[in-house]
């Protein structure tokens, strides 16, 4: 189902949303919310996605109040099978011509294959990789006839190595870093900006809580629009994470990666499985 809302009618001569558009998903809270604030305050008009609608709306209300631009409100689940068709459609009807195409929306699942949900782990899926493929293909063909826009899909440094224990998770991440780096190449010279965005930790209600070498939702941001201004096809967020994940896809062997990469997550998947006996309690 999907639900949207926008702003009321406005004085003649005041400018309508569907000029300078971007269309942010997962942008209710973390770094989709955080890239929706950065691009409200130089101007652009926004299309928020997400399934939390009440969440969204707060959001929208506040940057409207803030920044004087119009935001399109839609409620959807971006996993379900027809869901990028139906955010195309409502876009289109709406009358937006979106410029800035952000693909954040992405969940994680910590823990061994074994133990998973499969229903789950193909949600993970369709949401953090397929989404990002579907979305892109429905908004691009626009932008490369108009000559102009911007795509940048967030991926994690998670997609420079393979993740036991957060096995679907790096593997649909790696699929958004290698998907986005075709589709620079496929788009170069059209006028349309293609890039990759990969943090690694970052304080998000999906990875609550500090810790050391954590980014914050707004440092992420800022690197997406110094990324949009760039030339790179993949970019990493941070100066340790950009190190790390050179050491990962170029460095070392595959097996010492994966075997530290496991070592990690299966540490967060036992940590995670302690937090939830206790709250059973």
């Amino acid at each position: 189902m999907a639900v949207m809302t926008a702003n009321k009618a406005r004085p003649r001569g005041q400018r309508t949303l569907g000029q300078g558009t971007a269309l942010v998903t997962g942008a209710g809270t973390g770094i989709g919310a955080a890239i929706a604030q950065r691009l409200a305050a130089q101007g652009t008009h926004l299309v928020l996605v997400a399934r939390d609608a009440e969440r969204l709306e707060v959001a929208a209300q506040r940057l409207r109040a803030e920044h004087g631009i119009d935001v399109l409100v839609v409620r959807l689940d971006l996993s379900l099978p027809d869901a990028s068709a139906r955010l195309a459609e409502l876009v289109r009807d709406a009358g937006v011509e979106v410029e800035i195409l952000v693909n954040n929306a992405a969940v994680a699942a910590v823990g061994p294959v074994a133990e998973a949900d499969p229903e789950t782990m193909r949600a993970l899926i369709d949401l953090n990789a397929a989404s990002v493929a579907q979305v892109s293909a429905y908004f691009l063909p626009g932008m490369v006839a108009r000559g102009r826009g911007a795509i940048v899909n967030i991926a994690s440094t998670a997609a420079y190595a393979p993740a036991p224990y957060n096995a679907a998770y790096a593997a649909s991440k790696a699929f958004v870093l290698s998907f986005t780096r075709a589709l620079w190449f496929e788009t170069w010279g059209t006028g349309v900006r293609v890039v990759a965005v990969s943090p690694g930790a970052v304080e998000t209600p999906m990875n609550p809580g500090r810790g050391v070498g954590k980014r914050r939702p707004e440092q992420v941001a800022d690197t997406v629009m110094r990324a949009l201004r760039g030339r790179a096809p993949a970019v990493v967020d941070g100066r340790v994470n950009a190190v790390q994940a050179f050491l990962f896809d170029r460095v070392l062997p595959t097996r010492t990666v994966t075997r530290l990469a496991g070592k990690y997550f299966r540490a967060a998947a036992t940590r995670k499985s302690r937090q939830h006996s206790a709250l059973a309690r």
